[in-house]
């Protein structure tokens, strides 16, 4: 039996009635469809507490500016820098050499910097004063269309399903979630002009959510530590720019917004990237420098290992609660060969 209920805020949870004691102990399996929240990843950082705790002395991160010597970027914490360079070196998921990494409070914060940075950018070289329209391909991300709407910008005004956008010669931009959210599939922009520009938002783009199958590569590109350790209370995002000018940008919006974004966090941000990359045993050239000190409750299983295994589990319980309900269907999702991995993997969306 099925039931419908609608929230306070207006969030939707199914109810499905089932008698396999396996799944909820013969009771009500609430699944909420609105709101998402990383708390997987309790039981494997609990059980590291230790090894993952920083100390920050109460003469420390006084000064507004982690990196006064760099001009353009004075904003940004070089220790996180590197650790952003090392992860992506070893899961194979984004080309970060020769690439500018702009630190961001989550990247919620960063997607507003980048379609100003973009926006601005194409005023300058057009005649055209209308609005830049920002459009993604349906069924996407809520966040895009609220905030954007929110902020009625002068430069910039949400048109919607990239699909049915009817573009008139001139600047537009597209958002490119790859895997999708709300529905986990793999994206790749929808249009063609000579004039688009696009964000890539590769929050879930991580081994234990999707198979990795080469490294993303595109002008901007938008992460999260939420999706990737589901630390997101720590608030810490990133982007990866090809474009210096571009990249500059969205550093100068960051800083006139917030003054930077909070050392703290990605101080623990590093730490916490760096046990991650410490887990495994793929990256060689850091091996060579500093052989990492494991514990030996994650020697078998690192973070994306362990993420992947209880997503693959979750899917299961879903699938099954799913073949009873004649409310709730699920997509099908085939196995790619991982190069993280080193094998086929079937993608387990976190969304």
């Amino acid at each position: 039996m099925e039931s419908t209920k609608l929230l306070n805020d207006g969030a939707k949870q199914i109810m499905v009635q089932t008698k396999d004691h396996n799944l909820s102990n013969g009771g009500d399996v609430v699944i909420d469809l609105d709101r998402g929240d990383p708390k997987m990843f309790y039981t494997y950082w609990k059980k590291v507490d230790n090894e993952c705790s920083v100390n920050i002395k109460a003469s420390e991160l006084i000064s507004y500016f982690p990196n006064p010597k760099d001009a353009d970027f004075f904003c940004q914490m070089p220790e996180f820098i590197d650790a952003v360079h090392r992860v992506h070196r070893l899961v194979g998921n984004a080309v970060t050499e020769g690439r500018y990494i702009i630190e961001g409070t989550g990247s919620s914060q960063l997607f507003i910097a980048a379609l100003r940075a973009l926006a601005c950018t194409a005023k300058e070289t057009t005649s055209n004063k209308k609005h830049i329209p920002v459009v993604c391909a349906e069924p996407y991300y809520s966040f895009y269309k609220e905030v954007i709407e929110q902020e009625r910008s002068e430069l910039y005004q949400w048109k919607g399903d990239a699909n049915t956008f009817q573009s008139e010669s001139g600047p537009y931009i597209e958002v490119v979630t790859s895997p999708n959210n709300p529905d986990g599939t793999t994206r790749k922009p929808v249009l063609k002009g000579e004039e688009g520009m696009v964000i890539h938002d590769l929050a879930y783009y991580w081994p234990h959510y999707t198979p990795i199958t080469s490294p993303a590569d595109y002008d901007v590109m938008l992460f999260t530590l939420s999706k990737a350790t589901g630390h997101a209370g720590s608030r810490v995002g990133w982007a990866i720019v090809k474009n210096k000018e571009i990249a500059k940008k969205i550093h100068k919006h960051l800083f006139l917004m917030s003054i930077g974004s909070c050392q703290e966090g990605f101080i623990r941000a590093t730490k916490i990237i760096h046990f991650v990359a410490d887990s495994y045993e793929h990256d060689v050239d850091y091996m060579l420098v500093k052989p990492p000190k494991v514990p030996v409750l994650f020697e078998a299983e690192g973070l994306f290992d362990y993420g992947h295994r209880i997503l693959a589990l979750r899917w299961k319980r879903l699938r099954a609660i799913a073949q009873r309900s004649e409310v709730v269907s699920l997509p099908d999702f085939s196995p790619e060969f991982c190069n993280f991995k080193g094998k086929l993997t079937y993608p387990t969306p976190g969304i």
